[in-house]
């Protein structure tokens, strides 16, 4: 039996999307445009081609329980020196991302499994490129801005070519409001 690898993640929508990858290519960051730009849920997961049906039917069930919630992006960060990655920050949503993460990793399901660093949401704008190339992101996006309704998320397969396509998606059908995790900041943007 073979192994696929898989993620969840939440698309950023168009424009934003194609603009955000647009810059992360422009930044020298050669995986950009092999990796929709996206919020993650799950991160990369290596699982059997046997289990992807209980994955599958485990997210719906995430889903089912879920409802659309407002997503706001704005300003930058990093989490260098720790790992090379600038990114757009999540100001809105945060809570009811890790809400979602939390599900789709429950101890109970097909996709338990302890995470590397502690789950933050975010949109990653440069990943492991040089610092002057790094710095550079953090600056330009420094005022991105923007906002949409979260509807659901996606199931993605990372190909043998490193490429990653949506397998499925998975909208919300609850009417119930997720409890809230924590507290999200609301940031406010410098003007340069």
């Amino acid at each position: 039996m073979g192994t696929v690898t898989i993620g969840v993640s939440i698309a950023v929508p168009e424009p934003h999307g194609s603009l955000l990858q647009e810059r992360r290519t422009g930044f020298g960051d050669a995986a950009a445009h092999g990796i929709p730009t996206h919020v993650t849920l799950l991160p990369p997961t290596e699982i059997t081609d046997g289990q992807l049906a209980a994955v599958q039917a485990h997210l719906s069930e995430v889903a089912a329980v879920g409802r659309p919630f407002p997503m706001r992006l704005c300003g930058t960060g990093t989490f260098r020196p720790l790992s090379p990655v600038v990114y757009v920050r999540v100001v809105q949503g945060a809570d009811d991302c890790a809400w979602l993460q939390q599900r789709i990793r429950a101890a109970s399901g097909p996709l338990d499994r302890e995470l590397q660093f502690p789950y933050h949401p975010h949109v990653t704008v440069a990943h492991g490129i040089d610092e002057a190339a790094m710095d550079r992101a953090f600056a330009e996006l420094a005022g991105y801005e923007a906002e949409w309704s979260c509807m659901g998320f996606a199931l993605y397969e990372q190909g043998r070519d490193g490429v990653w396509r949506k397998l499925h998606e998975y909208p919300f059908g609850g009417s119930v409001v997720p409890p809230q995790v924590g507290h999200v900041e609301r940031g406010t943007i410098a003007s340069r």
